[in-house]
């Protein structure tokens, strides 16, 4: 298996640290508002990437945080007139929901940035003690750049052309810095912010810290591979290097994965740009197995383009795909029987082979859009070869074969429940009466349900709207 590894900007091929185990950390979102598809895509791809390891045989651990402290919370925070922790907690249950609905799977763990505090008062501390830190007068802590002689490994940059571009970027507070290129590692509290007591001052985090400590706690000091969107590859990821090596005094992973970015109909994802959309949106409009089939569509490091357009496809794609798993079930019927004719042996040997080619794809730094295509061949040679000639068996074994590709990719080939028309007017007038109670809760608990059994609800001025997906 060959992964394209950001630090070497090659393909190399993967030998895990331990045999047959693998540590992976994720950088998650930060928990202010509703996740976007720009954030769907991580999420999506290296769940999928985690699935195939497993797949493989792996041992997985996989961490991906919750950044629960930031500027950003802060001023959702005091714009509604809540604290950050209530923000960065509701956020966080909405993003929970939001990935069950993509069927990305819970990491082995989900730590919490302001729950491991202790763990980066620790790692600044070090830091000082072996020279590569400093406070300044008003309890500002910054990393010295220049003391670590490999920063820059991961995003490929020069340190004098880094210089030459902070010289023209001059910010308030650099004075306090023996160089621009410092970060800060802790920085004092604001009035109304939250913050913690260190030994330099109250105050909280950076940024850059957070994941560093939380990848040494939950998967140790190295670690077989660190993912995220290329936004992160600098000064995040290339930050994260410089703190823990310099740290621990050890390599801190051995391959960085990175997605490449996700436009709206060609251009920048932006709320400026009237063209910003949650997965709350989208699921509105599909089925977010169809997202999720979306994004898998193409190569985890190919920009890739969202547009109405592309997501009708995306959905007469993966219904052509339960159009025939839906067809073998009915096939294998309820008595399969034990015999396979010789010629069906033959059609799944044949069968097998598709299996072959979505492997060699997945092996290949993890190429969905081929290993799909393999999928659709699977689908194809299933639509024209499993039949009333074909045993109730062969179906079933095809079946086998399309539900493992399938899992791998996160893809759902159960049916949904049917729901009769009366039903769903019932459950939205309990809906609507459970929010006129206020009871949201119960609310959101009736249009995931509803959901689940393929039902998308619209709430306009005139009423609720009801859709099947």
């Amino acid at each position: 298996m060959k992964v394209y590894n950001t630090l070497s900007k090659q393909k190399e091929e993967f030998i895990p640290l331990k045999e047959g185990e693998i540590k992976m950390y994720v950088c998650g979102p930060t928990v202010y508002n509703l996740i976007h598809i720009g954030n769907a895509r991580p999420m999506i791809v290296f769940d999928t990437v985690r699935r195939y390891l497993e797949d493989r045989g792996y041992k997985v651990e996989y961490v991906s945080n919750f950044t629960d402290v930031d500027d950003k919370i802060i001023a959702k925070a005091v714009e509604e007139g809540a604290t950050a922790e209530e923000i960065s907690q509701r956020y966080i249950a909405e993003c929970k929901k939001d990935m069950e609905g993509m069927n990305v799977r819970p990491a082995t763990k989900h730590p919490l940035a302001t729950q491991e505090i202790d763990g980066m008062i620790e790692m600044i501390q070090t830091l000082i003690d072996k020279g590569y830190a400093y406070p300044s007068s008003d309890g500002t802590v910054y990393f010295r750049v220049k003391r670590f002689a490999q920063y820059g490994k991961l995003s490929h940059k020069n340190l004098d052309d880094l210089q030459s571009g902070f010289r023209a970027l001059q910010v308030s507070g650099e004075g306090q810095k023996e160089d621009p290129l410092d970060f800060v590692l802790w920085k004092p509290k604001k009035e109304g912010e939250p913050s913690w007591p260190s030994p330099w001052c109250d105050g909280r985090p950076g940024w850059h810290i957070e994941c560093s400590v939380m990848a040494k706690k939950y998967l140790g000091e190295e670690i077989d591979i660190h993912a995220g969107g290329e936004d992160l590859i600098f000064p995040h990821h290339e930050n994260e290097i410089a703190q823990s090596e310099c740290c621990n005094g050890r390599p801190f992973a051995k391959y960085w994965l990175h997605n490449a970015f996700l436009n709206i109909d060609n251009r920048k994802m932006s709320k400026s740009l009237g063209n910003f959309f949650t997965v709350r949106e989208v699921a509105d409009e599909y089925d977010l197995q169809v997202l999720r089939f979306f994004m898998l569509s193409a190569h985890y490091r190919s920009p890739l383009n969202f547009s109405r357009d592309l997501m009708t496809a995306a959905k007469n794609g993966l219904e052509r795909i339960l159009t025939a798993a839906e067809h073998l079930r009915q096939l294998k019927g309820p008595d399969t029987g034990t015999v396979l004719s010789e010629e069906e042996d033959r059609l799944l040997e044949q069968a097998a082979g598709f299996k072959r080619k979505f492997q060699e794809a997945m092996d290949d730094d993890f190429n969905t859009a081929d290993a799909i295509a393999a999928v659709f061949e699977l689908v194809k040679f299933a639509n024209t070869q499993a039949d009333e000639r074909r045993s109730g068996l062969f179906a079933e074994k095809l079946y086998e074969i399309l539900t493992a590709l399938t899992d791998i990719l996160g893809l759902s080939l159960e049916a949904k429940e049917e729901i009769l028309d009366q039903e769903i007017e019932d459950l939205i007038a309990q809906r609507q009466a459970a929010r006129k109670a206020k009871d949201f809760q119960k609310a959101d608990q009736i249009r995931d349900t509803l959901l689940e059994k393929g039902i998308i609800l619209k709430d306009t001025r005139e009423g609720v709207q009801w859709k099947r997906a």
